[in-house]
C-alpha cells in the first residue's frame, strides 16, 4: 500500500475555475443503448458512504483548507491515523516508534477537523503494538471525557501482513501471529472498549477475496485468515474490513462476488445473527500508477468502483489518501500523472527536484470523481439497476428520496463521443430540460447545466455525466414499499417469498408482485394477495435477487422493496451426486478434487460437464480423466481405468483451477447430461 512521507510546504488554498481540455480530436461512435430499471432496487446509499483517509504524517491534516475541500467533495467519513501507522501509534502521548508524526495531528486536531468537514470519524486502535487497555482508553478519552461519539473502531490495519503468509509490512509485536491470536484480541479489545461505551461498533481485518493472501493457509492454522477470525471473533465485530487496491482501471466487474464471498463467509463462520455483520472498504485506490493514479482514468474508475461497492451495500468506501506525495511521473491522456494516490496535492517534487506537483491542495482527478459520486447519490436515495450496451460506457442510477432519479453515465474511451438513448423502467421523467453535471478530462471543477432531455445526450470522451430528473407527476397517495423480503424452502428451482406488508397509501393494497431481475431488467414471476409466494421455474445453482412491490386498487405501485438476494441449490434427490473441494489455494489458483458417485443404474463410460461461473476462471491442468475447456465449459471424460461406475460407486479427478477475480466455484455438474446433486 502506498505510504510516502509527506515533506512540510505552504499551505495555499486554489480557488479554480472551471477549464475544460477537449481531445485534439473525438470521433463519435455507434448510439449506445441505456437502461434503468427502477423497479431493481439495490443497496440504499449510506451516510457513510462517501469516506478517505487521513494520516498523522500528513501536516496539513488538521487545517481548515483541508476540512472545506473535503467537505465540498462530500466526504461523510474520515478514518485516522493513517494505514499501517495504525500499529505504531499510540494516542496518548501522539507517537509512532519507527515513524514520523506530523505536529497538529493529535487526535483532537483530527476531531477538530472531522467536525468541520461534517463528517463521521473512524478510528483504527493499535493491534500491533498495543493493547486492549490502550484502546479502551482512547474510547474513554473520545466518547466520555470529550463526548466525541466516535462509534466506528477498528482493530489494527492489514494484521494479515505481519509476516504469517510470508510477506511482513504491518507491525506486529506478538510473538504468535497467527489469525487466531488475532481473533483473541480482537474479543479482548472488544470487551474492553465496548465495556467503556456499549454503543460503539468493532470492526475486524479480512483478507479481500481473490487478493493476496486470501485463500491461503498458513501452517497450523485452522483455516485461512477469515476462516479463523470470523469463527472466533465473530459474536464480537460489529463489521468487517476489506481493503481493495485492484491495480487496473477494469476491475469493477469483480465487486458483486467479492461483496458476496465476504457474505458467504460471515454467514458460514461468524455465527448466529452474523446478519448484523457490515462490510466497510477502509482503504480503496486504483493502485494502478502507470494507467493514472491521479488523472482522468483512475477517476473515471474511482468513480464507478464507489458507485458499485455502494450498490452492493458496502457502507463507507475511503480513499487512500487525502494526500500522499509524488511518485512516478508519467504523461497520462494528456496530462501529467504524478503517481501521487492522494485527493490533494502535497506539492512535492522528485527526489531530484526535476518535476513538482501543482500548489498544495490542488485537487486532482480522482477528487472531483468521489465529487461527483456525492451529488450523484446522496444519503437516504437508492440504487436501482442500470447497464448499457457498450463496455466503454457504464451506467449507474439512484432513486432519490424525494422520487426524483439521478443517473451517473462514465465514458472511458480516450477518442470517442458516445450518443447515448436512455430507456426508464418504473419511472416517468418529466419534461423539460433535466440538471447535468459534467466532468472531463482535465477539468478542474464539475460544471452544471440545464440542457437536453431525460432520454438522450452524448458523452465527451473520458468523461463524468450526470442527470438528475424530477417525475413527471408528484408521487402522492401511493402504497409504501414492502418490508425486507426473506427465502425460505430454497430447493433446486423454487423458493418461498415472504416480507412485511406495507402500508396503504389513499385507497387499499389490492396485491403484491414479485420481480426478478435479470441484470437491468426485471421480469415479474409472481404476485399474491398475501405477504408470501412459492416461485418456480429457477434455474438451479443460480444466484437469483427480486424485489417486491405492492399495487393498489387504483393501480398505483409502491416503490420496491430491498433486494433479497438467495441462490437455488441442486435436486434433492438425483442418480448422481458431486462434491467439489480444495485441496490447496494461493490467492490465484487452487488445487480441486472431484468425487463422483453413481446412484442409479450402473455406468459403463462417463462424461462430466460444468462451466465456470466467471470469466477470469480457467483450467490449468487436470488429471485421471481427460479434460478439455471451451470457453467458459468444462468437460471430463473418464480415461481407460475408471469408466465403470457401478450403483454406489465413486471416482475421484483432480485438476488446477485458475483465478484472476472473486472465485466463485462451480456448483452445477451434469453426468452423462443428467444433473446431480451437489454436496
Amino acid at each position: 500500500m502506498p505510504r510516502t512521507l509527506l515533506r512540510t510546504a505552504s499551505a495555499v488554498l486554489l480557488t479554480l475555475a472551471a477549464l475544460t481540455v477537449p481531445p485534439a480530436h473525438a470521433d463519435e461512435g455507434d448510439p449506445v443503448a441505456v437502461t434503468v430499471n427502477a423497479r431493481a432496487a439495490l443497496a440504499p446509499v449510506p451516510e457513510t458512504g462517501i469516506g478517505t483517509n487521513h494520516a498523522i504524517w500528513d501536516s496539513r491534516l488538521g487545517s481548515d483548507e483541508t476540512a472545506d475541500l473535503l467537505k465540498a467533495a462530500g466526504m461523510k467519513l474520515l478514518r485516522y491515523p493513517g494505514g499501517s501507522y495504525s500499529d505504531i501509534y499510540h494516542w496518548a502521548d501522539h507517537t509512532a516508534p519507527g515513524g514520523y508524526v506530523a505536529p497538529d495531528t493529535d487526535f483532537d486536531t483530527f476531531m477538530r477537523g472531522v467536525r468541520r468537514t461534517g463528517a463521521q470519524p473512524m478510528v483504527t486502535a493499535n493491534y500491533g503494538t498495543g493493547t486492549a487497555e490502550e484502546a479502551a482508553a482512547w474510547v474513554r478519552h473520545a466518547n466520555v471525557t470529550k463526548g466525541y461519539g466516535v462509534k466506528y473502531w477498528e482493530i489494527g490495519n492489514e494484521n494479515y501482513g505481519n509476516g504469517r503468509y510470508g510477506t511482513a509490512w504491518e507491525a506486529d509485536e506478538h510473538a504468535d501471529k497467527s489469525p487466531a491470536e488475532y481473533a483473541r484480541h480482537v474479543v479482548a479489545y472488544s470487551d474492553a472498549m465496548k465495556a467503556v461505551d456499549p454503543t460503539i461498533k468493532i470492526g475486524a481485518v479480512l483478507t479481500t477475496p481473490a487478493n493476496w493472501p486470501d485463500g491461503l493457509v498458513a501452517e497450523g492454522d485452522a483455516g485461512t485468515w477469515n476462516e479463523v477470525v470470523l469463527a472466533t471473533a465473530g459474536s464480537k465485530i460489529d463489521f468487517v474490513i476489506l481493503h481493495w487496491y485492484p491495480g487496473a482501471l477494469d476491475r469493477t466487474a469483480h465487486v458483486p462476488d467479492m461483496i458476496h464471498l465476504t457474505r458467504q463467509q460471515i454467514a458460514k463462520y461468524a455465527g448466529p445473527g452474523s446478519e448484523r455483520i457490515g462490510i466497510a472498504m477502509t482503504e480503496f485506490n486504483t493502485g494502478s500508477s502507470s494507467n493514472g493514479t491521479n488523472t482522468q482514468p483512475g477517476a473515471l474508475a474511482a468513480a464507478d468502483a464507489y458507485a458499485t461497492l455502494l450498490a452492493n451495500g458496502v457502507f463507507t468506501v475511503d480513499w487512500w489518501n487525502v494526500r500522499n506525495g509524488i511518485g512516478n511521473v508519467t504523461q497520462v491522456e494528456g496530462h501529467t500523472d504524478y503517481g501521487d494516490f492522494g485527493l490533494l496535492s502535497s506539492g512535492t517534487c522528485t527526489s531530484d527536484g526535476g518535476v513538482c506537483e501543482p500548489e498544495v491542495n490542488t485537487p486532482f482527478a480522482p477528487y472531483y470523481a468521489l465529487q461527483m459520486v456525492s451529488r450523484f447519490a446522496r444519503p437516504g436515495d437508492r440504487f436501482i439497476r442500470a447497464a448499457t450496451d457498450q463496455e466503454k460506457v457504464t451506467a449507474h442510477a439512484v432513486r432519490r428520496a424525494d422520487g426524483g432519479l439521478a443517473v451517473l453515465l462514465i465514458n472511458t474511451s480516450s477518442d470517442t463521443s458516445y450518443p447515448v438513448t436512455i430507456d426508464y423502467s418504473g419511472f416517468s421523467p418529466a419534461s423539460g430540460a433535466p440538471t447535468v453535471l459534467t466532468h472531463t478530462n482535465g477539468a478542474t471543477a464539475i460544471t452544471e447545466s440545464a440542457t437536453g432531455g431525460a432520454t438522450g445526450r452524448t458523452l465527451p470522451p473520458l468523461s463524468l455525466t450526470t442527470i438528475v430528473l424530477r417525475p413527471a407527476t408528484a408521487q402522492t397517495g401511493l402504497p409504501g414499499a414492502p418490508g425486507q423480503p426473506a427465502a425460505s424452502g430454497v430447493t433446486d428451482r423454487a423458493a418461498t417469498i415472504s416480507w412485511p406488508a406495507a402500508s396503504a397509501g389513499a385507497r387499499p393494497i389490492v396485491k403484491y408482485e414479485v420481480h426478478l431481475q435479470k441484470g437491468a431488467v426485471s421480469e415479474q414471476i409472481g404476485e399474491t394477495t398475501g405477504t408470501s409466494l412459492t416461485v418456480g421455474n429457477l434455474k438451479p445453482g443460480t444466484r437469483h435477487t427480486v424485489n417486491v412491490i405492492a399495487r393498489d386498487g387504483g393501480g398505483g405501485t409502491s416503490s420496491p422493496s430491498a433486494p433479497l438476494t438467495f441462490t437455488t441449490g441442486t435436486p434433492a434427490s438425483a442418480p448422481c451426486s458431486v462434491r467439489l473441494t480444495k485441496q490447496s489455494d494461493w490467492a490465484s489458483g487452487y488445487v480441486g478434487a472431484i468425487e463422483i458417485t453413481n446412484h442409479g443404474a450402473p455406468i459403463s463410460g462417463w462424461t462430466l460437464d460444468f462451466s465456470w461461473p466467471r470469466a477470469w476462471q480457467s483450467l490449468g491442468s487436470g488429471w485421471s480423466a481427460v479434460w478439455t475447456q471451451s470457453g467458459r465449459d468444462v468437460r471430463v471424460v473418464n480415461d481407460s481405468g475408471n469408466g465403470s461406475l457401478p450403483t454406489g460407486a465413486s471416482a475421484t479427478i483432480g485438476f488446477v483451477g485458475n483465478y484472476s477475480g472473486p472465485n466463485v466455484l462451480p456448483s452445477v455438474f451434469t453426468l452423462n447430461g443428467t444433473v446431480c446433486t451437489t454436496r
